[in-house]
């Protein structure tokens, strides 16, 4: 009795949240911002209403920000200026809020809000942004933002030390104190050369040796995808329909059972296709890599900052131990 009790109330859970979800899609569709959680800066919300309020103070900080912005200004610069978080500020000016629109997974909608920064403005914002990313590329190193500790969890920095060029602990850094995990991490200093090396003969051991590749990513082909796409379609429309029978108060208890049977099928057609996506990426990115050791010394900074970013998730420094963490991704 309790476990179906538990079913029902599972079952009746889902229902909710996607009544939610519907209820939240009209909303944005309709230009209404969907209310609770956390409202844009330069706003407030009118729960009466239902719309977003610009609020005067705020927007002054934001013009102040977007006008530095334009001007050249780096992140760590305007949070000097206003003492905001570099991450959040970067958020503040890329939402598309901001335009008068209302976004909701993955759509953009009109707002029944008013714009703070013109479609011409925001542009030059996503200039800035790709400029200086540019040029910020341009000057990191090859591992720059992939190096963690094994001790603290802080990231590991570069930095130039007369002749050498040594990576270690942020957390032994006082200048950034936003990235200081632990004060009193001792843990080892090391040579980029030293991290490099183990990286790139790692790397260039799986490009010379597909089956060690494909044992690191436990790659294996697939032909299921349009089968399972399929089924998903059918599966998805069964729950629609259900759902309406349920909203209609049309409901009886082998209805709620099919649902939850519907409900679970989806989840695991999702997962399958899924794995085999990443299995995918994985055949991909080994056509890339197969003669990267023959090219590599002839590739550009940006061409190998690729690499890194396709099939590098992280490297833990644990004391003189490297652990290599790979990861495989579509681009």
């Amino acid at each position: 009795m309790i476990g179906i009790l538990s079913v029902f109330a599972q079952l009746e859970r889902e229902t909710i949240l996607e009544r939610t979800r519907i209820g939240l899609k009209k909303r944005a569709e309709n230009g209404y911002w969907r209310g609770g959680g956390k409202t844009p800066f330069a706003y407030d919300y009118d729960k009466e209403a239902g719309m977003l309020i610009v609020n005067e103070e705020r927007k002054v900080i934001f013009d102040l920000m977007k006008t530095l912005r334009l001007q050249g200004y780096s992140y760590n610069e305007l949070s000097k200026v206003t003492g905001y978080d570099e991450s959040w500020i970067q958020g503040i000016l890329s939402s598309k809020t901001n335009l008068g629109k209302i976004p909701f997974k993955g759509e953009l909608y009109d707002g029944k809000h008013e714009a703070i920064i013109s479609e011409e403005e925001y542009k030059q914002l996503q200039e800035v942004e790709k400029q200086r990313s540019r040029n910020q590329h341009a000057s990191h190193y090859l591992l720059s933002g992939k190096i963690y500790c094994g001790n603290c969890g802080a990231k590991y920095r570069y930095q130039k030390w007369g002749q050498r060029i040594i990576c270690y602990c942020y957390s032994q850094q006082k200048s950034k104190p936003k990235l200081i995990k632990d004060p009193n991490c001792n843990n080892i200093r090391l040579d980029s050369f030293e991290i490099e090396d183990n990286f790139l003969e790692q790397l260039f051991a799986m490009s010379l040796n597909e089956e060690l590749f494909r044992d690191t990513f436990d790659l294996s082909k697939t032909n299921l995808v349009d089968e399972l796409n399929l089924r998903l379609d059918k599966t998805q429309k069964k729950i629609e329909n259900l759902i309406q029978l349920l909203s209609d108060n049309i409901a009886n208890d082998e209805i709620k059972k099919e649902l939850a049977k519907l409900t679970r099928e989806k989840s695991n057609i999702m997962k399958e296709l899924e794995d085999i996506k990443e299995k995918e990426r994985a055949t991909k990115t080994y056509d890339k890599i197969k003669n990267l050791e023959s090219v590599w010394a002839d590739m550009e900074f940006k061409e190998k900052r690729n690499v890194v970013e396709q099939l590098l998730d992280k490297i833990v420094v644990d004391g003189k131990t490297l652990k290599i963490y790979w990861n495989v991704s579509e681009n």
